[in-house]
């Protein structure tokens, strides 16, 4: 089942050869212990229109700050970020209109259902609450959440569903450019292949650019076009999957390449992050 692409909220008409997203040079510092300490240092890169690329990184790498810059919910002490040409400090309405952003610690009214919290959504996005009931029937029934459960609660239903629920809130307005912080943390097996499903037909089916973060890296090698790895605030791999194994961990994994490059397991954590989580937090 196809979900209708809004007719107001889009894709710029703007030649492939732009970079959807674009960041240059980004340091982004909090203040720890009465010391300056960097989350993200001196981070460029470049994502092409259409294309699904991944950031990964073990836990306080940068990569949750980034994309709360990228989302316009923090400003970068330094560098520059652009995306479809507009410029996120200069351009932030604008850039709102195309973006939208799924993360681990979504929000929302917890006593309303999970209809009525996403076509209030749809509303603050210009979506009439007719439309936005069709599409979110659409959108919930396509990620597993039976229509039963379409008008129960939020605050009855599972910490899955109710990340699926932040998930299809995000997909209500077809962005442009879609950031997916850890999207499919506390899902299980079966939710997380619908979700997956779901992000490649947004790209394939509404022209959507997609950068998600992941610590799951058969993810990464199941979506991503590209693959950016940080380590300490800082990109210090980038490639396709294949390019990565190849480079660092010729017939390995993934994950033999991420150990290879960052010298750690995924699951051990950064200390440039740590510092800054709780100040960076935003909803």
């Amino acid at each position: 089942m196809a979900i209708a692409a809004r007719q107001d909220i889009g894709p710029p008409a703007l030649g492939s050869s732009r970079p959807a997203l674009r960041a240059e040079g980004i340091v982004k510092r909090f203040r720890s212990s009465g010391k300056d300490q960097r989350a993200v240092d001196g981070v460029s890169l470049a994502v092409d229109r259409g294309e699904i690329y991944a950031l990964l990184g073990a836990n306080g790498s940068g990569k949750s700050t980034l994309i709360r810059v990228f989302s316009t919910l923090l400003e970068a002490d330094a560098g520059a970020v652009t995306v479809f040409g507009l410029d996120i400090r200069t351009d932030e309405l604008a850039v709102k209109r195309v973006i939208n952003r799924v993360s681990v610690e979504a929000s929302f009214f917890k006593k309303l259902s999970a209809m009525e919290n996403l076509v209030y959504a749809g509303r603050l996005y210009g979506v009439p609450a007719a439309l936005a009931r069709v599409r979110s029937r659409e959108i919930l029934v396509r990620l597993g959440i039976a229509e039963a459960r379409h008008h129960e609660p939020l605050e009855k239903l599972s910490r899955g569903m109710q990340q699926k629920v932040a998930i299809a809130r995000a997909f209500l307005t077809s962005p442009a450019l879609l950031l997916l912080d850890e999207p499919t943390t506390g899902l299980d097996i079966r939710s997380k292949r619908e979700v997956q499903t779901f992000v490649r037909d947004l790209r394939d089916e509404h022209d959507a650019t997609i950068l998600l973060t992941t610590h799951d890296l058969d993810e990464a090698e199941r979506l991503a076009d590209r693959v950016g790895v940080l380590h300490r605030g800082r990109l210090v791999a980038e490639g396709t999957p294949g390019e990565l194994i190849g480079r660092y961990a010729a017939r390995g994994s993934l994950e033999d390449a991420f150990m290879t490059i960052t010298g750690r397991k995924i699951e051990e954590a950064d200390s440039g992050e740590e510092a800054g989580s709780a100040s960076a937090s935003a909803p």
